[in-house]
């Protein structure tokens, strides 16, 4: 039977980290650890978890204050069972996830990447949808064009992996945030060879302010050219570089409207004064680069043609700004 270890990154989890720790204590399935990395937490969150009297909670802390990006990165340094999963210490698992597991690694003791499907979360635990539904079993090519479609939904909370494979790997890529690492980390480790995914609802994902809104201009873009650069190394493979031809331009094109409103919405002054117009010439020369023949440039939106006429007008861009204190809805 495999062994598994559950690994929380923390700094200050508060109320929902007890909630978390419970879920996981809970589980069915009882053989496993938990294995907390704390990030220098100050609200009590360290103590509380030293005070659980459970032998299979081991913790790691930090002596001094990491970034979320360094805190996840000592994943790939610590023992670990087996399998290895990672939660975030807001979100939730439900009794039988890790008895799921079991389930899916003897049905296909082959793959590289388990899942569970899962639903999301508001702050106070109700749900607002389940994830989009996933097929049972994917090749890593068919992966990749649901990631590239947003078909999907991706985040830090409910993979299962082999811990070597993670370990060989390095861990989560070093990226400036975590937004577009966790495509490239499980990306990478379905391509090891394939990725299946349980019906069964294993865990919930909690949200909140999302990374989009929470890390810098230049932290996202920085991260974003990271992805493209990953991507462009995937196109020495004939089945991963037929779907980026095919399925990127989609992607491009909403990441490129996407960001062009979040630059709107910020002054100039807090942006690194990057302006839109610069922006979508960057999606452009991505575009041409990536994507043979293509034929959908991202600045070809007129969402996009306008975010640029009213960033590139210093009244306009107050009148926006304006406009959104009034309606904060995207409108882009």
């Amino acid at each position: 039977m495999p062994t598994f270890s559950v690994i929380l990154p923390v700094r200050n989890g508060g109320q929902y980290v007890k909630e978390c720790v419970n879920s996981i204590l809970g589980q069915t399935h009882p053989h496993f650890n938990l294995l907390v990395l704390d990030n220098d937490s100050t609200d009590g969150t360290l103590e509380w978890i030293r005070s659980i009297q459970d032998e299979r909670i081991v913790i790691y802390p930090s002596n001094e204050t990491l970034s979320i990006e360094k805190n996840w990165a000592r994943i790939a340094n610590v023992p670990k069972n087996e399998f290895m999963t990672c939660i975030g210490h807001d979100d939730v698992l439900m009794p039988g996830y890790l008895e799921e597991m079991i389930r899916l690694i003897g049905q296909y003791p082959d793959a590289s990447l388990y899942q569970t499907h899962f639903n999301f979360i508001d702050a106070k635990g109700k749900t607002i949808r389940p994830c989009y539904p996933v097929e049972e079993v994917q090749q890593p090519a068919e992966f990749l064009s649901s990631l590239l479609k947003m078909k999907i939904d991706v985040n830090g909370t409910g993979f299962m992996v082999r811990s070597a494979d993670y370990d060989r790997m390095g861990g989560i890529p070093p990226y400036p945030n975590l937004l577009f690492a966790d495509f490239h980390l499980w990306l990478e480790m379905a391509r090891i060879s394939y990725k299946v995914t349980s019906p069964f609802n294993g865990f919930s994902y909690r949200l909140h302010q999302s990374m989009t809104t929470s890390s810098t201009d230049e932290r996202y873009r920085l991260a974003f050219d990271s992805l493209m650069d990953y991507l462009d190394t995937l196109k020495k493979d004939p089945a991963c570089c037929k779907v980026i031809n095919e399925d990127l331009g989609l992607f491009l094109r909403f990441y490129c409207r996407s960001f062009s409103h979040r630059l709107l919405r910020t002054p100039l002054a807090v942006r690194q004064k990057q302006t839109v117009k610069e922006w979508v010439a960057h999606c452009d020369e991505l575009a041409a680069r990536l994507i043979d023949d293509n034929a959908l440039m991202p600045s070809k939106q007129g969402s996009v043609t306008l975010a640029g006429l009213i960033d590139s007008n210093a009244f306009t861009r107050r009148l926006f700004l304006l406009f959104k204190k009034l309606y904060p809805k995207p409108v882009f």
